[in-house]
């Protein structure tokens, strides 16, 4: 008994002293009072400040931001692109950002800080820069670093000394919907309908552009005149007039439209909605840059491997050391670039959102499994999914409806969206949908798509390095080219350093989809039963086959330009040739006629 209570009064002492022991621990670490993290009251950009505030953004191609801050400026903000990121921009990044950040966070805080410090350099103080100018961007919720990029920015810019300058997000975690959440900024139906127009065109210019260039006859005259057609498309999205009922009504209705909000707000809608999407001044200017670039000559003779470009959304798009200026090296090395457009990943989100509400109505419907005579409640679960799913639905309809009307008034040329469900069904096997975080299952889906397709002979890969949705999209690669053995895919990751390795690996990767595109051009060739000097003398004497937009119909299974362009003339020179000997048959019997 005696032993026992010994035994408790130690335990008990023990318990004493490593409670005190904690207690003086925490009191050291400071936890002795709990301080929960609040995100910082950020000051708002409100609707006064619009006349000296300037938005600055970037991240996109020079196409995307030339007309992105068109639109801006046409609604009346003050707004300025950030110059491309450069290593130094990474370097000042990675020095006043947090460790383990991925690239894209060190390229473009490191881009902004770098900015910041030019205006001072230029004489604004730092109270000046920090009134007079926010940062507009991209932000998230979800399994990777994105989530927290703008929480990554405000502490960078703190320790660059420039505490307290405001970060705008545009969340795609709000939904398909997206709202800054700031008055400054306001979301109204030009702003909305011009973005639309400006995220498009940048899409289709993009694609256009390499796929162009790399058959250019003139050197640099690509460049040059797709300049020149952007900035004529960027004069019409700034100085377009807003459509206003009262003003283009009939004098005898404008009384009822001023005095009925509704009924004004309702015609605003819809008459701003066709002024942005089918007026004629819109469509002219469409019509005037594709005029203008028709007027490039191009020789599609040349035969060139097809690369297509998939991977993390920013290194995908950027255009300089953030992807070590990949699509400029892939050119100089003799390839065809086929670059992502922002509208697939605009696609996916709708389509990841009808997914979810899918799978998740069997929790979130309103009635757990209805009677059979409990017709209501049976009703009620029905439209509560329905009505999501067909709004959704239209909108994935309107999307795909103005990007695809966009490429038609331009050239016509553009690769249409690849279908959402068909990316998500090849993927499956190898990749669960429901996977969040990056690109998703797309990376997947698409590397099987172009290759099953024969759309490309050979698939590159772009993604921060460290990027946790990349590496495992990479893991799973793996068993998908174990299964497709006829694949080229190569995943690259890029940082602010590496560029000599990363060109290297590509180079390899890329002599064998020269060889491939080699071998499939010579076998087209071979199958016309003509010589490329045949084919050529026939191209000289028909102009047409010199311009960018003549549409040259798409062989299933051939991947390669040259290859598709050689088989279509010798058709033509075919169906020319059967018309002249008609000609010479019919010839010849009239003047049989006329001897008779």
């Amino acid at each position: 008994m005696g032993t026992n209570l010994l035994q408790i009064e130690n335990d008990s002492d023990i318990k004493k002293r490593l409670d005190a022991e904690r207690v003086r621990l925490r009191r050291i670490a400071g936890l002795d009072q709990p301080n929960h993290f609040h995100r910082p009251v950020e000051r708002a950009f409100t609707a006064e400040e619009r006349g000296r505030v300037t938005i600055l953004f970037g991240g996109f191609t020079w196409k995307h931001e030339d007309l992105i801050r068109a639109v801006f400026q046409g609604c009346g903000y003050r707004c300025e692109k950030l110059p491309v990121p450069n290593v130094a921009a990474f370097q000042t990044g990675k020095e006043f950002g947090n460790n383990g950040q991925c690239n894209p966070t060190y390229f473009t805080v490191g881009n902004l800080v770098q900015y910041l410090q030019f205006l001072e350099k230029e004489g604004l103080s730092r109270r000046q820069i920090l009134d007079n100018f926010v940062f507009f961007t991209a932000g998230s919720c979800g399994p990777c670093r994105f989530g927290m990029y703008g929480a990554e920015y405000r502490f960078a810019l703190k320790n660059a000394g420039f505490d307290g300058f405001r970060v705008l997000l545009f969340k795609d975690s709000d939904g398909i919907k997206a709202a800054s959440g700031e008055p400054g900024l306001k979301f109204t139906v030009d702003f909305g309908f011009g973005m639309l127009n400006a995220m498009h065109l940048g899409d289709v210019f993009n694609d256009m552009i390499y796929q162009v260039r790399p058959f250019e006859v003139h050197k640099g005259e690509t460049d040059r005149i797709f300049r020149e057609a952007v900035d004529g498309l960027c004069d019409d999205l700034r100085s377009r007039k807003s459509f206003e009922i009262e003003q283009r009504a009939p004098d005898w209705a404008k009384p009822k439209f001023k005095s009925n909000k509704i009924l004004r707000n309702t015609f605003n809608v819809f008459g701003k909605w066709h002024e942005n999407m089918f007026g004629k001044d819109y469509l002219n200017a469409l019509h005037s840059a594709r005029d203008k670039m028709n007027s490039i000559e191009v020789d599609r003779t040349r035969v060139k491997p097809v690369v297509k470009i998939t991977g993390e959304f920013w290194a995908q798009i950027t255009e300089g050391d953030g992807n070590f200026h990949m699509f400029e090296f892939l050119e100089r090395e003799g390839a065809q670039v086929v670059v992502e457009p922002i509208a697939t990943w605009v696609a996916y989100l709708m389509y990841q959102a009808k997914a979810h509400a899918k799978e998740k109505w069997p929790v979130n419907r309103p009635h757990r499994t209805p009677k059979w005579y409990e017709a209501k409640k049976q009703f009620a679960n029905y439209i509560g999914l329905r009505k999501r799913l067909w709004g959704i639905g239209f909108g994935e309809i309107m999307w795909n409806y103005f990007y695809h009307r966009t490429i038609k008034h331009v050239g016509g040329i553009t690769h249409h969206l690849v279908p959402q469900t068909e990316l998500a069904d090849l993927a499956h096997p190898f990749y669960n949908q429901f996977a969040r975080g990056g690109e998703g299952h797309l990376e997947v889906g698409k590397n099987v798509y172009y290759t099953i397709h024969k759309l490309c002979h050979m698939v590159l890969a772009l993604k921060p390095f460290g990027c946790m949705p990349s590496s495992q999209s990479d893991g799973v690669q793996s068993a998908v080219i174990n299964k497709f053995k006829d694949m080229i895919f190569l995943p690259i990751e890029t940082s602010g350093e590496g560029e000599v390795n990363a060109h290297s690996r590509v180079q390899m990767a890329l002599g064998e989809a020269k060889v491939k595109a080699k071998a499939e051009f010579e076998q087209c060739l071979k199958s016309t039963g003509k010589s490329l000097r045949e084919i050529q003398r026939y191209v000289e004497d028909h102009p047409e086959l010199k311009k960018p937009f003549y549409h040259v119909p798409h062989r299933e299974g051939v991947a390669g330009t040259a290859a598709q362009f050689v088989l279509h003339v010798s058709d033509r020179i075919n169906r020319d040739t059967r018309f002249w000997k008609r000609r010479q048959v019919s010839g010849v019997a009239v003047a049989a006629a006329s001897g008779d």
